[in-house]
This record gives C-alpha cells, sequence and structure tokens, in this order.
C-alpha cells in the first residue's frame, strides 16, 4: 500500500493509549492520514497529538465515549475518513460496531462480522471447533448453553468434575471468569462472574469448563485475506498472567521448541479454526496445553490484534498493522505460509501503573519523568510522556518493551537491563514486579504455568527502593541546598539542573 496505491487516505482510530499511537505511526509509514477520538480526559494524551486530525467524543467514563460506536462512525463521517481501526479492546471485538461501521459505507479494519460473531459466543465457537476437527476443553456439556438456573450449572459441574472454571459467554480479557473448587463455592462464583460479565460486556450468561491446575497458554497468530489466504505466524507463549491478565509474552514458546511436532499440530488447528469461520485480517487462536501429556485444547479465539503482537513482528520481521491496513483495503497477503520464517527470541513486558505489593491497585496521576530505553534489539510502544497522566477511567497499561535477541537467554538478559533502565516518576509501576519474574529459576528454564504467579507472587513485595526514587529524592537534596530563595522556588518546574548557573558543586557532601 504504497504511495499512489492507497485505496483509503484517512483512518479514524476507535482506540487511545499505546494501541493508537501504534497504528498513528504505520499510518505515517504508509501516507494515511489519521483521525484520533478522545474523551475529556484524553485532551492533551499522546495519540491526540500525534494525529493529524483529533474529535471529542464525550466525557471520561467509556460507556459516554470510547464504547459509543454511533459517535465514533459520526466523527468518521464528519472528518472524511474512509475506514475505521478499532485497535483492542472497547468495541475491538463488537460485532455490532463492526455491523453499523460497514454499513455507514466506511472500511472496518478487521474480520468479517459473521467471524466475530462466530467467536464471539465462547459457547458458539466451542461448538463451533468442535465441528471442525479443532480439540476443545475436556468436560464440557454442550446441553450447558443457556442454563440460567443453579440447580442446572450444580449438576453440570458435578458432571465435569471440580475444579471447573466459570466463564463470560462473551468478552475476554480474563473478566467474568472465577475458579470454583467445590461445590460450596458455586453459587457466589457464578453471582460474582455474571455481575462482572454484565458490567464489562451487557451480557451475563455464563458457562463452565474443566479448570486445569498445570497448564502452559500458547496462542497461535493467524492472519487471512478477503482471497481466502489463511496462514500462522508461528506462536505466543503467554502464561504468565495473574488474574488470566497476561504479563508477559514471549515467542518463540520453550515447550514447543522442544517438541516440534507438537507445534505443526497446534499451527494446523489453529490455521483450520481461521478457516471455519473464513477468517480475515489479524486474529489469535489460543490453546491451553498440558506440558505433562502434550495434549492442547482450544480456549478461545481472538478476532482482532492483539496487545502482544509485537513479539510476533520481533520474530518474523513482518509488519502487523501494515499487513492489517493491506488486507483491509482487498489486498491479498503478500506471501505464502512457507515463505514466513522465525529469527530469534523475543520477548515482551507489560509496564503498567500499578502497585504489585498492594493488590495490584491501580496508580493514577501525571507522569513526572519518562525515560524510556533504547537500543539494539529493543522496542517501547508507549501511550505516555513525560507530563501525560494516566487516568483512573481507562486500562493501567503505558507501555510495553519487547527486546528481541538471537537465544532466549540473551533475550531475557537485555530485558532485565532494559526494565533497569526505564524511569516512570510520579507513579507506582508494576517494573520491579516485573524483574523479579525474569529472574525466577522456572521462568528461565521456561516451565512455568498460569498458575505460577497466583502460587509464588501472591504476596510480593519489592526488595529496596526503586535506583530513581533515590536518585530525585538526591538531586531535589542538591538543588535546595544550592538554589537561592527565588530560584528554589522554581526548581520543581526544572528538569535540566545542569543547565543552571549556581555554584553547584559535585564535591558537596
Amino acid at each position: 500500500m504504497g504511495v499512489g496505491q492507497v485505496v483509503f487516505s484517512k483512518l479514524l482510530i476507535a482506540n487511545r493509549g499505546e494501541i493508537a499511537v501504534r497504528i498513528i505511526r504505520a499510518c505515517r509509514e504508509l501516507n494515511i492520514r489519521t483521525v484520533a477520538v478522545y474523551s475529556e480526559a484524553d485532551a492533551n494524551a499522546m495519540h491526540v497529538r500525534l494525529a493529524d486530525e483529533a474529535v471529542l467524543i464525550g466525557p471520561p467514563p467509556p460507556k459516554e465515549s470510547y464504547l459509543r460506536g454511533d459517535k465514533i462512525i459520526q466523527a468518521a463521517k464528519t472528518s472524511g475518513a474512509q475506514a475505521i481501526h478499532p485497535g483492542y479492546g472497547f468495541l475491538a471485538e463488537n460485532a455490532d460496531f463492526a455491523e453499523a461501521v460497514r454499513a455507514a459505507s466506511l472500511i472496518f479494519v478487521g474480520p468479517p462480522t459473521e467471524a466475530i460473531r462466530a467467536m464471539g459466543s465462547k459457547t458458539g465457537a466451542r461448538a463451533l471447533m468442535q465441528a471442525a476437527g479443532v480439540p476443545v476443553v475436556p468436560g464440557y456439556a454442550p446441553d450447558l448453553t443457556g442454563l440460567g438456573d443453579l440447580s442446572g450449572l450444580e449438576q453440570a459441574a458435578q458432571h465435569i468434575g471440580y475444579p471447573v472454571l466459570v466463564k463470560a459467554a462473551g468478552g475476554g480479557g480474563g473478566r467474568g471468569m472465577r475458579i470454583v473448587r467445590d461445590e460450596a463455592e458455586l453459587a457466589e462464583a457464578l453471582a460474582s462472574a455474571r455481575r462482572e460479565a454484565a458490567s464489562a460486556f451487557g451480557d451475563d450468561t455464563v458457562f463452565l469448563e474443566k479448570y486445569l491446575d498445570r497448564a502452559k497458554h500458547i496462542e497461535f497468530q493467524v492472519f487471512g485475506d478477503a482471497q481466502g489466504n489463511i496462514v500462522h505466524l508461528f506462536e505466543r507463549e503467554c502464561s504468565l498472567q495473574r488474574r488470566h491478565q497476561k504479563v508477559i509474552e514471549e515467542s518463540p514458546a520453550p515447550l514447543l521448541n522442544r517438541h516440534p511436532d507438537l507445534r505443526a499440530k497446534m499451527a494446523q488447528a489453529a490455521v483450520a479454526a481461521a478457516r471455519a469461520v473464513k477468517y480475515q485480517n489479524a486474529g489469535t487462536v489460543e490453546f491451553i496445553v498440558n506440558p505433562d501429556s502434550l495434549a492442547f485444547y482450544f480456549l478461545e479465539m481472538n478476532t482482532r490484534l492483539q496487545v502482544e503482537h509485537p513479539v510476533t513482528e520481533a520474530i518474523t520481521g513482518l509488519d502487523l498493522a501494515h499487513l492489517q491496513l493491506r488486507v483491509a483495503a482487498g489486498e491479498p497477503l503478500p506471501f505464502a505460509q512457507a515463505d514466513v520464517t522465525a529469527r530469534g527470541h523475543a520477548i515482551e513486558c507489560r509496564v503498567c501503573a500499578e502497585d504489585p505489593a498492594n493488590n495490584f491497585y491501580p496508580s493514577v496521576g501525571p507522569i513526572l519523568k519518562a525515560a524510556e530505553p533504547h537500543g539494539p534489539g529493543l522496542r517501547v510502544d508507549s501511550g505516555f510522556a513525560t507530563g501525560d497522566a494516566v487516568s483512573e477511567h481507562y486500562d493501567s497499561l503505558i507501555a510495553k518493551v519487547i527486546a528481541h535477541a538471537p537465544t532466549r537467554a540473551e533475550a531475557i538478559a537485555r530485558m532485565d537491563a532494559a526494565l533497569a533502565r526505564y524511569s516512570l516518576l510520579g507513579l507506582t509501576t508494576n517494573i520491579a514486579f516485573l524483574r523479579d519474574l525474569l529472574a525466577q529459576t522456572e521462568f528461565q528454564a521456561g516451565t512455568v504455568t498460569t498458575q505460577f504467579i497466583g502460587q509464588h507472587f501472591a504476596n510480593w513485595r519489592a526488595d529496596e527502593l526503586a535506583p530513581e526514587i533515590i536518585i530525585a529524592a538526591a538531586l531535589a537534596e542538591a538543588l535546595s541546598a544550592n538554589a537561592s530563595p527565588a530560584r528554589a522556588a522554581t526548581v520543581v518546574g526544572d528538569h535540566n539542573p545542569w543547565s543552571r548557573a549556581d555554584g553547584f558543586r559535585i564535591g558537596r557532601a
């Protein structure tokens, strides 16, 4: 989609944060103008500053702004955008929104509406996968669909065998999910999961699956075009999770490096899943794997670009955002399956404004100073800079750090060094927590399962003050001691002490 070949020249991005920034930068490379949408809380956000145009769509609460499909479509029409990219989260997997976008004669940068609907219902997707010959989690009873009364679900749980997993039929991201280990916990788990599902997805339908205590979470990136071509772009392992939310992702999966025949079987199943819904654009087929028996089972399909897509880009050399725009414009995939190769190892860490020592409580407010790491094999996808504010209304994700190296050990070392150099002053972040995870023997051996964080890091505490806090305190003391009273009043706003001519001497105590 080079110069002179662009089918659409202006794209509206129906999202915020780092994914909106990621798409804006991809569009710049393809000479596509961008339109950002923003809530009142995001008036000065990075994605608003970087876009060619920006449209206010409502107050801070998502249901009054980023979840208002009608306002977003109107913004696209008013601005002259011919296409909408949903990013991830918010309306990205909302079939009604995708349908409304297309009904407004706009291009939706994503899969067909029918594919979103088919995979959006977890119960419907399971039945579809079974019909396509893709293995699903054992113990599922098809007649669970639609069961609403407690007695029916109790009977189903007894049939499956505890522990079971209560899951929301729509949505994802770990919301509406509860682990139930015995019958006494079932009623409260069902009520809690339904409340959360209704709040997050507008649908309180839940179903049950057999819960596997010891499992790995491995997903395959798939891509399809309008011409019927479907390929996989290898796997990502996402086993390090807290409350079903991914924390660290990597590719290739250590387990599949040891069992390449299993990789081939899972890749074949992922492509079969995509073919079953005539999939187009970027998607991810997620599996859980028993590392002992090597049995694998379909978990769900995410019908959008994933947060962790950069690790796939790092090992394949492909730009998935570019591919999304090309396929949405009607172009065929520019390669066949045999052309896709993997190189080296990549790891992604999600840097979030949250306090791991306080039950991951969100940290909100302004970022006083952001200093991102740079160097060979490093990439930082961020939606925030110095002076930006993290809002209580939205996800806590600040940035993603991606490290790529020839070997897994080198990638881990590169990532740890990068996180050690990453400073975010003014907020509590999970950077120290991430570094502790990277240092664990089980992670370095590639043997962690989805329960690792819950079992070993439930009461995590940082060992020491972060270096940047110590440095900031030392600088504040030095500036206070050396500045005149008039100058001291302005020190807080001066981020470059070396530019001041006030007699400061490095030899002071």
